[in-house]
């Protein structure tokens, strides 16, 4: 889900079983072939698997590829649920949309001959309004209606607010047009993660949280605090005052936002068919040794792994493997290393818990939720921010009076059971919603029974309820230094620019990077030395003198 931007004016959208083989069957070795174990099907792993195939055959590179997804499914955090049981309704329940500058998910929907859909809300009529409330009663911060011509929301923008908005579109374009060079030499590929933000003036954005960045680019103070941080709290569930500028800009920059019909999930099922890998579903790592006789001081080290099962003691994989690439957030794999596997400690990033509500029913959000006036017509979409007299916090403490991140009508469907269209909901919360809050939210009574897990009876004023917790994204504060991609000779991680940018695009980002890596090692392929290139030892021991303005953002 984004709150967008355009180049003038606000636009807003909604934003254990046994190991199985399938699609593939698993290599033997063979000499002269490279074995590579992915670990994670997620847009990482699907990226990487994609990209390696990709670059190997570039490069006259022979590989065999094995993926090992925990789940029966590929696309990770991107996954979609579908309305009623009913096939013919699949909602998106993680990672709801791209942009049109997500070149990995953008080209992946041309090459795989996907259709997608320009924007993320399918329901409405001309006249709905999109809200952003600060949980004050009978009244919102700014509102916008479907419909509305592009000058008059530009115009209501600049007579409130002056200049900010169109700084804040220029501080977006800038800001990510130094990111891009991430896909091109000589900056693409990068072995660190830190030097490579350092040649390209990044550090200075993520040393500061969104709210001293903006200020120091003299964004005014209700801007940011009304438009800017719904952005930041639709997408990342996090405050001004706790996020990064770099992630602050990134919820902003969703100029040509767009989903694939069915599910954007599909990108990476297709990248995982293209790249030819063998896959094994429902196949948890349990471990990553050294192979025993095959590795020595002066010689590629070969991998061993090991899975597990509900039902099963964990079992060895009977092919060794040349490099391994762990695709998945290490701290929730419970994967165990053997001596001397893992050379660069794997920081613990805190994620963010997010619980999300999709719900179906006949009736529209009610304006006496909002306290507005009797006769009033309430919104379809409500965004929240803080109220000026809030005190922002990390985490769910921040969530502020509303209670709420985000309400979405994400489109009307037909009931199968009644023949009669209702209104699918999405909401964002840091909590799992009450039926007294469904209540006052629909202004009619849901029992006190509905959401108590103890009965599965859907009710009459809610057909269909899908309540789900996510680890959605990592709790952004500012910093200056990131996970390289490197783990040791051979072994790579992804997870690590989850802390520089969380996106399903820059997770594919870091496939295509350690795919790059491999290959290039492999064939011996050496790269352009990027201008003013520093190595991540000389930032860490301090011998570069960064520029940032940490001390400028102290006086703030």
């Amino acid at each position: 889900m984004r709150l967008q931007l355009g180049s003038t004016l606000v636009a807003w959208l909604a934003l254990g079983g046994e190991v199985v083989v399938a699609e593939a069957e698993v290599k033997t070795e063979t000499k002269g072939v490279k074995n590579v174990a992915i670990i994670g099907a997620g847009a990482a792993g699907s990226s990487a698997a994609y990209y390696l195939r990709q670059y190997a055959d570039e490069a006259d590179v022979k590989v065999n590829i094995t993926i090992f997804e925990k789940t029966d499914r590929i696309g990770g955090r991107t996954l979609t649920v579908n309305a009623y049981d009913d096939a013919r309704h699949p909602i998106e329940l993680g990672a709801s949309i791209f942009v049109a500058i997500n070149h990995i998910l953008y080209n992946g929907t041309r090459n795989f001959n996907l259709s997608t859909a320009a924007n993320y809300r399918e329901a409405g009529s001309p006249d709905d309004v999109t809200a952003i409330w600060d949980g004050s009663d009978g009244s919102f911060v700014y509102e916008t209606t479907d419909g509305t011509a592009w000058w008059w929301d530009a115009g209501k923008l600049w007579w409130r607010y002056g200049m900010s908005p169109y700084r804040a579109v220029n501080l977006v374009k800038e800001v990510v047009g130094k990111f891009l060079k991430l896909y091109e030499g000589p900056y693409f590929p990068f072995r660190s993660l830190t030097a490579r933000a350092y040649e390209l003036e990044l550090l200075g954005v993520t040393a500061l949280t969104g709210e001293q960045f903006l200020k120091l680019h003299k964004i005014d103070e209700a801007f940011s605090r009304h438009i800017i941080q719904a952005a930041t709290r639709v997408n990342y569930a996090s405050n001004l005052a706790y996020i990064h500028g770099l992630e602050t800009m990134v919820s902003f920059a969703t100029d040509g936002a767009m989903s694939v019909a069915g599910g954007n999930w599909q990108i990476f099922d297709e990248m995982v068919k293209t790249s030819g890998a063998a896959i094994l579903r429902n196949a948890t790592v349990s471990s990553i040794r050294f192979a025993k006789g095959k590795a020595s001081s002066s010689s590629a080290p070969k991998y061993e792994i090991s899975t597990s099962s509900a039902s099963a003691e964990p079992e060895l994989v009977d092919t060794t493997f040349d490099d391994v690439i762990i695709a998945s957030p290490w701290q929730f794999s419970n994967i165990e290393a053997g001596e001397g596997v893992i050379k660069h400690n794997i920081e613990e990033i805190p994620y963010t818990k997010l619980h999300v509500t999709l719900f179906a029913s006949p009736f529209k959000l009610h304006p006496g939720f909002f306290k507005l006036p009797p006769g009033s017509k309430a919104p379809s979409n409500v965004y929240t921010t803080l109220a000026k007299d809030e005190e922002p916090k990390v985490g769910a403490d921040g969530v502020g009076k509303t209670g709420f991140y985000s309400i979405s009508t994400l489109r009307t469907a037909v009931n199968p059971k009644t023949d009669k269209a209702e209104f699918v909901y999405k909401i964002f919360s840091p909590k799992p919603v009450t039926p007294e809050f469904l209540s006052d939210l629909l202004g009619v009574q849901v029992p006190d029974t509905f959401t108590d897990g103890k009965t599965s009876d859907v009710v009459e004023p809610i057909s269909w309820y899908y309540p789900h917790w996510f680890y959605s994204y990592p709790v952004e504060l500012p910093r200056v230094t990131f996970q390289d991609p490197i783990l040791g000779r051979g072994l790579y991680y992804t997870s690590g620019i989850e802390s520089f940018i969380s996106t399903m695009e820059t997770s594919a980002l870091m496939g295509m990077n350690v795919a790059r890596l491999i290959v290039d090692d492999a064939a011996g392929i050496s790269r352009e030395t990027v201008p003013g290139a520093v190595s991540e030892e000389d930032l860490l021991l301090g011998r570069v003198k960064l520029d940032i303005v940490v001390e400028e953002a102290g006086e703030l």
